[in-house]
Order: structure tokens, then sequence, then C-alpha cells
């Protein structure tokens, strides 16, 4: 077994507002760990001589301190796959900052320590001085320059391929507990079934079909997948991004520049006021445009997201994020009669705050 994988932090499952539909929750799920699109996600290298920690040696029962700092080379290789992810057209940018106050993404390079990264908003909720992705091993060897791909998709809040439920993946679980205990990765149990053997829920999956070519995917030798047959001799994904892995951000990250509606009607403006942990529900009437007020926060910068549901799965259509004192966060856009929406409302009173609850109408 010479693969390395990708071990993401665990991360306790999102609690919501009592009384929610199943449909709603679902929608709640798939998108609470997605940025506004539009946002500019700002990375640091860490590159401090105290930036490092004491991790565990594999293997025994000794530990040692390993610096967070990574070389040019190293750097270059994120830099370059930043930029591969941007080149798509995506609604998100990335600046590269010196100043780690200022970075939602911050990087190091701890050698031994594995490969991770936050899924998407999750980095929000990670101390300015910690990592929110690490690069365990040699990103300038070669085939390894797809790690730096695929953390930076955990970044923008895709999760693990082959968690999905929709790939009927049947594993022969002692066989993959026992190779992930040995070299290169010396697995636990727990880390195991959490970033292999678990499936994740439906609503939190990258697409509703599984993607053996995403670069979300990891490699997997003969022996450990039993079903479906074609991968008991193994299964090699090609460490690029695959045309679902596009679509998937395009969905969520819309390019700039793609058509809006440009004529709007104003109807009312109807207050809102949630707070944290509130729910309201609205009727919508035959096709209209109304302009809501989404709470007055005082001192408080507020973000709002609008979600159209197509085919069962949230899709973005538009959003806002303001700021002032006091503040109210304004949206206008055009509603059906019969589609189901979301309004997803985040507080940033403190930095890194938690998420509101949604409404639905």
């Amino acid at each position: 077994m010479n693969a390395r994988y990708c071990s993401l932090p665990q991360q306790p499952a999102p609690a919501f507002g009592p009384g929610l539909t199943a449909e709603r929750l679902s929608a709640l799920i798939s998108g609470h760990q997605m940025w506004v699109n539009g946002t500019v996600l700002h990375y640091y290298f860490f590159d401090g001589e105290t930036d490092g920690s004491v991790i565990p040696v594999p293997g025994t029962d000794e530990t040692r301190w390993v610096s967070w700092a990574g070389a040019k080379e190293q750097q270059d290789v994120v830099r370059d796959c930043f930029q591969e992810w941007q080149d798509l057209g995506v609604g998100l940018a990335f600046a590269e900052v010196g100043d780690r106050s200022e970075a939602e993404l911050r990087i190091g390079f701890q050698l031994g320590d594995g490969s991770y990264s936050t899924v998407g908003r999750d980095a929000l909720s990670v101390g300015r001085g910690r990592r929110t992705m690490n690069f365990g091993w040699d990103l300038t060897a070669p085939g390894n320059r797809s790690t730096a791909l695929h953390e930076i998709g955990h970044a923008l809040g895709m999760l693990h391929e082959h968690q999905s439920p929709f790939a009927g993946i049947h594993w022969d679980d002692e066989a993959v507990y026992a190779d992930l205990a040995g070299p290169p990765n010396f697995w636990n149990r727990d880390k195991t079934y959490y970033n292999i053997l678990r499936k994740l829920g439906p609503g939190e999956v990258n697409g509703s079909a599984w993607d053996p070519q995403s670069i979300m995917e990891y490699p997997f030798e003969a022996g450990l997948i039993l079903e479906p047959e074609r991968y008991r001799a193994g299964l090699q994904p090609p460490g690029a991004l695959s045309p679902a892995d596009k679509e998937f951000v395009h969905r969520w990250y819309p390019p700039a520049g793609t058509p809006r509606p440009t004529t709007l009607v104003p109807f009312r403006s109807v207050p809102l006021g949630l707070g944290t942990g509130e729910q309201a529900d609205l009727v919508v009437e035959p096709p209209e445009t109304r302009e809501y007020t989404v709470g007055t926060f005082g001192e408080s910068d507020t973000v709002v997201v609008v979600f159209e549901e197509m085919g069962g799965e949230p899709r973005y259509l538009c959003g806002r994020d303001d700021g002032g004192t006091p503040h109210n966060a304004h949206i206008k856009v055009r509603l059906v009669k019969g589609r189901r929406y979301f309004v997803r409302v985040r507080l940033y009173s403190t930095w890194g705050s938690g998420e509101t609850a949604v409404m639905c109408w």
C-alpha cells in the first residue's frame, strides 16, 4: 500500500432548529458549508520560526516538533492549483495575503501530519493561528500535485467522492482497516471509518451520481472493493479535475457574468426580523419580485443567500453581503409560484460566528 490519503478533520453534525421538514433539512445540510458566491478567499502560508507543533512519530511512542513552513517550490504547487480552479471561471476569487489574520485559508506543510483541509466555511471556526489546510508530503513528487487540487476542492465545500451513497461501493471492511493501519497512513479504525467507510447523506454529496474520475475520489488498490465488480482490481482516478467537478463548482459558484434577470419590479418590503434559531414561512403568489428585509442586527455584517430547489437540490440564485451600523440585508429575487426557495442568513457579529436558521416558503 503506497497511496497517501487525505484525512478530513472530524466535525460535529450541524444543528438546526426543531420542526424542519425532511426536504428543508436536506437543503440546509447540502449547502451549509458553501461560500457566498462572489467571495474572495484569502490564503496564507505559515512561514514563522515558531509556526509548528509536536506530532507523534508513527510506529513509536515518541513525538517531535515539526515546522509548518514550506519551501517556495511547495507553495508554488499550491498557488498553481488555486489558479487552475480559478481558471474555470467560478464566481469565487483567490488572493494570497501575508497576514494570517486576513486569511480564511491558512496553509501549512508539516511533514508527517498528513494532508487535509477543512470543508468550505468550516474554516471560519478555526482559530487564526491554526491551519485550515496542511500538506504532509512532497507536492513536487510525481503524481502528488493532485493532492493540492483535492484539498482546495475541500476548501470549496466538496467531500470525498467514494463516500457517496450513490457509488454503491461494498467494501471488504477488515481489509480496508488493515490496509490503512500500516504505512504510510498509520490510521486507527475511527479515522478509516470516517474518511472511507462512512456513507454520506444524499444531501451532503457533490452530485446526484458517483464520479469515479473526480479529483475528490481516492485511489484504491486491489482487494479493498468487493462491488462494483469492475473495481475489485482497484480504482485509479486520473488525479485531475473531472467534468463533474467543474459542473459542481459552477452550480454553486456561477461564473462571473452569468446572466441574471435585469428587470426587477419593486413589490413591497416585508420585514422578517429573524433572530438566531428562528424561522419563518411565507406564501409565494404568482411570479413577482419582492424585496425582503431580513432582520436588523445592529453592529454586525450579514450575508444573505437565496437558493431555488431544482430536481431536489438547491440551486444558487443570488446573494448579498452587506455591512454597516445599524444593518439591514436587502435582497431582490424573482419568485415563481409552486417552487421551493431557501434563504440562508449568516451573522458576523463576531469573527467566525455561526449560521442562523433559515426560512422556506
